[in-house]
């Protein structure tokens, strides 16, 4: 008689399962598989298997798009002060275990001179990301760790025999064949980002997770560092593809001004964008969640008031109102855009006009409201506000307070940085912390596990 016997599906063990292949996810397995011995892997020192599992068939979509494809690593100088969410403390303790100078000695290490330009940032001296990926990519490959990709993770459990993260999804088969629907593993670090930029593989999903492992998620969860929009009959959105310098505020609807921002400011065809709008975007919409009455304005004269460009107009005796503008650096259409908008003729001298219309008019030059009507969403966010708080996880360690074994870094945190290389400082830091940390621990903390 014929029997047929049918055995479950064993699962591959791994001592770190990572899940996500960006930023953090790329800097995490290489300092786990570094720090567990020579080579990482199963080839020496302490050894243990460390896997990245990740969604995507192309890795590193968001490293690939960063500046403007160029990928604008970090920043010369970086701290606490250009960062929201958890605590200005909290971020300092982390950011400070891997700083500017480790990231930049870090990459030449990996074979990527970084530049610096004049707003402070950096970029590879190819300004070309995929040197930046390639580089990450080779450093996971030399440091023992297997990427498995696309492999994407519905569900992490925490429990079982040794206390094991049993990690369910699907993807590529494992070396040994099979669905590969399931691995376990004795630590699991978190580096799933946000929800922005869904099409790179952010949908939010991350989220999911870690709740079902006991965290919580802050209150708020919003796009940052987002374009804004106007109504689309608004005179900016005639005037797309002109950019200049000006100062974006937030002001509560008592007229307390709260942040600004200077820096390039572009005109589309929806609203706003550029630099200046993306750092701002985080603090209005924040704004507007407990006020729904703020609002703001745009200083198209950085550094002038009211007063000063009113004084500068009547002493105009020849040099019209649109020239003036010109002069101060501004695009001539948007110049004579604003003259109209505050009620001038462009092609009057200033002090033709009357007092109330020059008035008006230097009102608009530096303290224009601008009726916001909401922004482009996640889509085209480059960063999500909100997140894991740093208080439920040990900032030495990236490991979380509530659930053992189980560490959180990058984009899902409630970290959110400025434009200009300050996210990926943080994922190369927080990645970098929880690595290190899990890979010290190696092998030993499912031995121990099982002991107690």
């Amino acid at each position: 008689m014929l029997m047929i016997v049918y055995t479950a599906n064993v699962a591959e063990e791994f001592d770190v399962a990572i899940v996500g292949a960006g930023a953090a996810g790329l800097m995490a397995g290489i300092w786990a598989g570094r720090a567990m011995g020579d080579g990482g892997g199963t080839r020496g020192g302490r050894g243990g298997r460390i896997v990245v599992l990740d969604g995507a068939k192309l890795l590193g979509a968001k490293i690939l798009v960063a500046g403007g494809g160029r990928c604008n690593v970090t920043h010369d100088v970086v701290d606490e002060r250009a960062f929201a969410g958890s605590s200005q403390h909290a971020i300092k303790k982390v950011l400070r275990r891997f700083d500017v100078p480790q990231t930049v000695e870090f990459f030449r290490d990996l074979g990527v001179q970084l530049k610096r330009e004049e707003t402070g940032k950096l970029f590879p001296t190819t300004d070309k990301a995929r040197t930046v990926l390639d580089a990450l990519l080779g450093a996971v490959a030399a440091a023992g760790v297997e990427l498995r990709h696309p492999w994407r993770v519905e569900a992490v459990e925490k429990g079982g025999p040794g206390d094991y993260f049993r990690i369910v999804g699907s993807g590529r088969a494992g070396p040994s064949g099979g669905a590969a629907a399931q691995v376990r593993s004795r630590s699991v670090i978190l580096a799933t980002g946000g929800k922005s930029l869904p099409k790179t593989g952010s949908d939010g999903h991350g989220f999911s997770i870690v709740r079902g492992l006991g965290h919580s998620i802050t209150p708020r969860v919003f796009p940052a560092l987002v374009p804004l929009t106007l109504p689309k009959d608004h005179f900016i959105c005639s005037l797309s593809g002109l950019s200049a310098q000006a100062t974006l505020q937030v002001h509560a609807s008592t007229g307390k001004k709260l942040i600004s921002f200077t820096d390039s400011t572009l005109c589309t065809h929806f609203g706003l964008s550029g630099p200046s709008v993306l750092d701002v975007s985080r603090y209005f919409v924040d704004a507007k969640m407990d006020d729904p009455r703020a609002y703001l304005t745009i200083n198209w004269l950085p550094g002038q008031t009211v007063e000063a460009v009113d004084r500068a107009l009547l002493e105009l005796e020849k040099a019209s109102c649109g020239r003036w503008l010109r002069e101060q650096s501004l695009p001539q259409r948007l110049a004579e855009a604003i003259c109209r908008e505050g009620g001038a003729d462009p092609t009057k001298p200033g002090r033709q006009l009357t007092r109330e219309t020059r008035r008006g008019l230097a009102a608009a030059m530096t303290q224009m409201p601008l009726p916001i009507s909401g922004d482009r969403g996640y889509a085209y966010a480059e960063v999500t506000a909100g997140g894991v708080p740093l208080n439920e996880v040990h900032l030495e360690t990236m490991e979380s307070r509530v659930c053992p074994g189980l560490y959180v870094i990058g984009e899902i945190c409630d970290v959110d940085g400025r434009i200009g290389g300050y996210n990926f400082q943080w994922a190369w830091a927080s990645g970098f912390v929880a690595g290190a940390a899990v890979g010290r621990t190696g092998p030993d903390r499912g031995k121990q596990a099982r002991s107690v």
